[in-house]
């Protein structure tokens, strides 16, 4: 009689995915990571060497952290024990160093792999550290966040982390070869279909085989073409964490694009923002914010398009709002630039702070009452209107401090014309003084 696994298709002899049937069985045959597992790789020298030190692998999913914890503790001759942060606790940690120190006292070394170690919280994580530090186990941790934010400093500083690139075009190409191999069959797609195929993957390694595998189930008398591949597989949203390190990446690329005046690498990276879910009213305060550092005066205009376009996408929405973004993302990537106000800015805020609470000198000072009047308040100021040429040179700073020039305009766009009566000023100022 079949028991409820049997019944469940459940058995031993029950097929594998095929990422897993074409799990890499050494080190060398890991693909996409040579700068880790190359000749001259760091992991490969070490697994090499049987003596392993505790690290991080961070990489996006499907390149290979998990492969390559088994097969460095098979390579160096440790016993590989795994867990996972989402699935495991403190009971599950505490059983896990009990083992490992057993088989430490037996003279066998633990490779413990922590899959999603950034999922641990703070307490967790100094687990780890009397066991890492006395030997009894040694670490790999996967994560695919940033280490620098989701781990504690300690466990960072009794830790290497290495990074695992996403798998090039390449890459992906050879392990659809494996996989025919394995087979024994081509994939049905036309070469265009094929690439369409590696692209739709994103540099997942392990999402490229899934995906082949079911091509292979579903078969097809024909090679599909691009349009029929899209109609069997649907595209995955791409890889974006809108809270986390990936937002801020991409925000940074799209702001040094703006800054480098390049309007096509500003427009690409909007659109993987917005491609990716990426709230549209952030993006639009950021670009405000740009108009402001990287271009201020010498295109006072981009400032009130910036804010024109956050107005735009208020009023319309996606995805008709989104043009305005565009638009302006192109305007301020073209536009004349100058962070000269804002160095300026950052200037006046270092001697505001130095200089404390100094008062402005006795002519600018308010005078509505005849105490303050008498007191000097407002003596000898000189009305600009009325002064010829509508400048009088006088002193605005306050008394006891030397005169600053915090402001220096770059001579960029409608900021040259400002540089040019700055100039002019600042010699009738001399020349009265």
């Amino acid at each position: 009689m079949a028991d409820l696994f049997e019944a469940a298709g459940l058995t031993p002899q029950a097929p594998s995915p095929l990422a897993d049937r074409l799990r890499p069985q050494r080190l060398t045959e890991v693909v996409g990571q040579d700068h880790l597992l190359g000749p001259d790789g760091p992991i490969r020298r070490m697994a090499e060497a049987k003596r392993l030190s505790s690290m991080i692998l961070w990489g996006p999913p499907g390149t290979g952290k998990t492969t390559i914890a088994r097969l460095l503790a098979k390579e160096a001759g440790y016993e590989f024990q795994q867990i996972s942060a989402v699935f495991s606790g403190v009971a599950d940690l505490k059983k896990a160093f009990e083992q490992a120190r057993m088989r430490r006292a037996a003279g066998q070394s633990t490779l413990l792999f922590v899959d999603e170690i950034h999922r641990f919280n703070r307490a967790q994580q100094d687990g780890f550290l009397p066991f890492v530090e006395e030997g009894i186990v040694t670490l790999v941790g996967a994560t695919t966040e940033n280490p620098s934010f989701e781990l504690n400093g300690a466990l960072l500083s009794r830790a290497q982390v290495y990074v695992l690139k996403r798998l090039d075009d390449e890459a992906l190409a050879g392990l659809l070869e494996k996989a025919e191999a394995h087979e024994q069959r081509q994939l049905p797609l036309e070469p265009e279909a094929r690439q369409a195929l590696i692209a739709l993957a994103d540099g997942d390694g392990r999402y490229l085989l899934t995906l082949a595998e079911t091509l292979f189930n579903i078969g097809s008398p024909k090679p599909m073409s691009v349009k029929e591949l899209g109609q069997v597989l649907q595209k995955r949203s791409p890889a974006y964490d809108k809270d986390r390190e990936e937002h801020y990446n991409l925000i940074s690329a799209l702001h040094k694009s703006v800054r480098g005046s390049d309007p096509d690498a500003a427009l690409y990276w909007l659109a993987r923002m917005l491609g990716g879910g990426e709230d549209p009213l952030f993006i639009a305060r950021r670009l405000i914010r740009m108009a402001a550092e990287d271009i201020g005066e010498a295109d006072p205009m981009a400032l009130v398009l910036a804010n024109a376009a956050k107005e735009t996408y208020d009023f319309l929405g996606s995805p008709e709002g989104e043009l305005a973004l565009a638009q302006v993302v192109v305007h301020l990537a073209a536009a004349p630039k100058s962070n000269a106000v804002y160095m300026a800015f950052k200037a006046a805020q270092r001697a505001a702070r130095e200089t404390g609470s100094l008062m402005p000198p006795a002519h600018i000072r308010n005078a509505p009452t005849r105490l303050m009047k008498d007191l000097g308040y407002g003596k000898g100021y000189a009305y600009d209107h009325d002064v010829e040429g509508g400048f009088s040179g006088q002193n605005y700073f306050p008394e006891g401090m030397a005169r600053q020039s915090f402001y220096q305009p770059k001579g960029e766009g409608v900021e040259a014309r400002i540089k040019d009566r700055l100039e002019r000023w600042a010699e009738m100022r001399n020349r009265k003084s």
